[in-house]
Parts: C-alpha cells; sequence; structure tokens
C-alpha cells in the first residue's frame, strides 16, 4: 500500500508544492475546459449571435490580447506575481457569472474584451509565479507535470460540457458558465493558499546573477533577441492550430475517414499530453537542451505534415492509420515545444522582470492565434499537398531562427554585468 501511494505522488508530483499547483491547474483547466467546450452552442443559442459574430469577437479579443500583454506584464513586476494572480483569478470567477445575463453583440464583445485583458494579466502573473518560486534547475520538469494536470482538467471540463449539451436544453447550457465561475472561485482561493513568494539568493545562474547586480534596466521588449525568439516559438507553437483546426477540417472534407476518428485523435493527444509530457521535458535545463527540444518539435511538425498530405489519395484503414499517426506526431510536437519553450523562457528572462518577459513571451503566441488558422486552412484545404509543405516550411524557418535569437538573447543578459565588474 506504502509502495502504491508513493507511485501515485511520482506521477502528480515530486513535491507538495508542485502537488499544489498541480491541483490548482486540474481545478482551473476543469472550469474552463467546461465553457470553452459548450461556448459556441452558448453564444449562438444563449446570447443569440451568428457564428460570424463570433469569429469577430474571438479576433477582437486576440488583438486586444496582443496589445496588454506586455503592459500587463510590467504591472505584474511592479505589483507581484502572486497578488496580481489573485485578484485576476478572482474577476475571472466573477466576469463567468456574468454571461448567462448578456445578450447580444456589443454586450459580447465588451465581456470579451473584458475577459481577454484577465486572461493575459493571469497568464503573465502564473507564469512569472512559476519561474519564481522553482529553483532553476526544477522548473521546465514542474511545468511539465503542471501542463500534464491542465490537461487532466480540461478533460474533465469537456465530459462535464458534453453532458449539458446531451441535454439538449437552453436552461441548462446557461448553467456551464455559473458551473466554470464556481470552479474559478475555487481556484481563486486556492491561489489565495499557495506560497508567498521570497527572495531566494541561491541556485542562480550567472546571468542571473549579472542580471542582478547590473546597473540601469530597460523594457524587455529592448531584449531584440528575446523578441525574436518569442516570434519563432510562437511559430513553433502553432502546433495547436494543426491538432485543432487544420487536420480535423482536412479529415472530414479530403479524407475518406469516419468523422468518428475524430474523438480517438483527440483522445489520443490527451493521453499522450497526460503521461509523457513530463518524460518529453526530460533533461531540458539549460538553453542548448531548450534548443533541442525545440528542434524535436519542429521536425515532428514537418512529419505530421508529410504524413497527413498523402490522405488525400488513400482509402479505408490507410487513410485511419496515417491521420492516426500524422496526430501522434503533430502531439510529439506540442510536447517537445512546450519543454523547449519552457526551458528558453526560464534561462533568457530577465530575473526582476518575470512579468514583462512573460508578457513578450506571449505576444509570439497571440501572433500565431491572429494568423496561423486562417493561412494554414487556407494552404491546406485550397493548395492540398504543396500547402501542407509550405506549412512544414514555415516551421522549418522559424526552428532555424530559433537558435540564433536565442543565443542573442543570452548574450544580452550577460552584457548587462558589464557596468557591474567595469
Amino acid at each position: 500500500m506504502t509502495q502504491l501511494r508513493d507511485r501515485f505522488l511520482r506521477l502528480i508530483g515530486p513535491t507538495p508544492l508542485v502537488r499544489s499547483l498541480a491541483g490548482q491547474s486540474v481545478i482551473s483547466a476543469f472550469g474552463e475546459g467546461a465553457f470553452l467546450t459548450g461556448s459556441a452552442v452558448f453564444f449562438t443559442i444563449i446570447v443569440g449571435l451568428s457564428a460570424q459574430q463570433v469569429g469577430l469577437g474571438l479576433s477582437v479579443a486576440a488583438l486586444v490580447r496582443f496589445a496588454v500583454s506586455v503592459p500587463l506584464g510590467k504591472l505584474v513586476d511592479r505589483w507581484g506575481s502572486k497578488p496580481t494572480w489573485q485578484v485576476t483569478s478572482a474577476l475571472e470567477a466573477a466576469a463567468y457569472a456574468v454571461w448567462p445575463l448578456l445578450t447580444g453583440w456589443w454586450a459580447f464583445v465588451a465581456m470579451m474584451v473584458v475577459m481577454a485583458v484577465l486572461e493575459a494579466g493571469r497568464r503573465n502573473a502564473r507564469g512569472a509565479y512559476g519561474l519564481a518560486v522553482f529553483a532553476r534547475e526544477e522548473r521546465v520538469r514542474s511545468q511539465a507535470y503542471l501542463r500534464a494536470a491542465r490537461n487532466v482538467g480540461y478533460t474533465f471540463g469537456a465530459l462535464a460540457a458534453g453532458l449539458a449539451l446531451a441535454t439538449d436544453s437552453d436552461n441548462v447550457v446557461r448553467m456551464v458558465p455559473l458551473v466554470t465561475a464556481a470552479l474559478l472561485a475555487v481556484n481563486a482561493l486556492w491561489v489565495f493558499r499557495l506560497p508567498d513568494l521570497v527572495d531566494d539568493d541561491t541556485a542562480e545562474s550567472p546571468i542571473e546573477q549579472a542580471v542582478e547586480h547590473a546597473g540601469e534596466k530597460r523594457s524587455a521588449l529592448h531584449n531584440r533577441g528575446f523578441f525574436l525568439m518569442s516570434v519563432c516559438n510562437g511559430v513553433l507553437g502553432t502546433h495547436g492550430v494543426l491538432l485543432n483546426v487544420v487536420i480535423p477540417l482536412w479529415l472530414v472534407q479530403e479524407t475518406d475517414a469516419p468523422h468518428v476518428l475524430l474523438a480517438w485523435l483527440f483522445g489520443t493527444n490527451t493521453v499522450m499530453a497526460v503521461f509523457l509530457q513530463v518524460a518529453a521535458a526530460r533533461g531540458v535545463t539549460d538553453v542548448r537542451r531548450s534548443l533541442r527540444a525545440q528542434y524535436r518539435g519542429a521536425a515532428c511538425f514537418a512529419l505530421s505534415c508529410a504524413i497527413v498530405l498523402v490522405t488525400h489519395d488513400t482509402v479505408g484503414w490507410v487513410t485511419i492509420v496515417l491521420v492516426w499517426v500524422g496526430h501522434v506526431t503533430v502531439t510529439g510536437s506540442e510536447l517537445f515545444q512546450s519543454a523547449g519553450m519552457w526551458g528558453l523562457v526560464s534561462e533568457l528572462s530577465d530575473p526582476e522582470r518575470l512579468g514583462e518577459y512573460q508578457g513578450v513571451s506571449g505576444l509570439g503566441y497571440t501572433m500565431g492565434d491572429v494568423w496561423a488558422p486562417a493561412l494554414y486552412t487556407f494552404l491546406a484545404m485550397t493548395w492540398g499537398a504543396p500547402g501542407w509543405v509550405v506549412i512544414a516550411a514555415i516551421v522549418l524557418v522559424a526552428a532555424l531562427g530559433i537558435g540564433p535569437s536565442s543565443h542573442a538573447a543570452e548574450r544580452y543578459l550577460e552584457r548587462s554585468r558589464t557596468p557591474a565588474t567595469a
């Protein structure tokens, strides 16, 4: 019994702090996943919007998130990562409780803008807290446990929303954001109970020591290497567009695979993300190993494109197997790229500006949210096989650029110690 308990504890996290953050991640993702799964029905049936209005509102929210990412990162540094995380988490819970009261386009857009601001602030604060609370050598591995936990939470949320949608009742669907609000209120209380950050002079890298004693501080946007690395990272992170948008559309419109295969694809992705993320992050402890993980992720991405593009001309079980393998390989891209991203952001962020660097890091992903769905869908669905080749080429170019930009960011932080040593 003791061995079984120890094995279970190792599975959910190696330390009490990781396990506590993993529990918070499950609750948070549970609430978000429930609303996301039912959002299409909620927005169109309850709020009364067309699909085009929903898409436009999401685009507006993405642009707002892009605009406020860095300013909110600066706020995190000034106010503190945990206090900002506490406040934004509590406000998010309250905002979800308001959704059932809203109707019409303008109310929808206003709420989407509010949610975009709160989400950006929460993500910056949570990311900065995660970097500050863990020792340098524990950061990537801990983030892998938390990502696995969030996937578990999203699965629970999707199942709960699926049950609500299965009732085919508008009153039940109206309850989904209220359930999300309740879960996020629990999440906010959980965040309040997390340990406060304390200054720790141990386990610092030479870069961290240099920056700590540096003189004048400049905006994170002046670190052009870090910004370019974030842009490349955002391109490499568009595996989510392939997973959630392009491959499902390709399966439905361009192959003879049964539509039920979609459930198996997303199920496989979830299982791999839960059980293999920690293994994919193993050994990612510095810039060199982080880049190696990024290159592996890019290779998996390109391989997925090469596999899926041929399924337009295959039939039967050959199509089914190839589409499934293509989804597995792009999930591999997700696992490796995430690990590499955590390592690069951990190693290349100014320890005194973690929130601001989180904001800059988020810019690349927000850019991907804006351009990748439309471009990738157009390339794959309109150009066919050549379009898949272009998608793979875009990712490989980003892989070529992320190494030089990461080393430039590293040199930028190293130069900051010159005033202290001169």
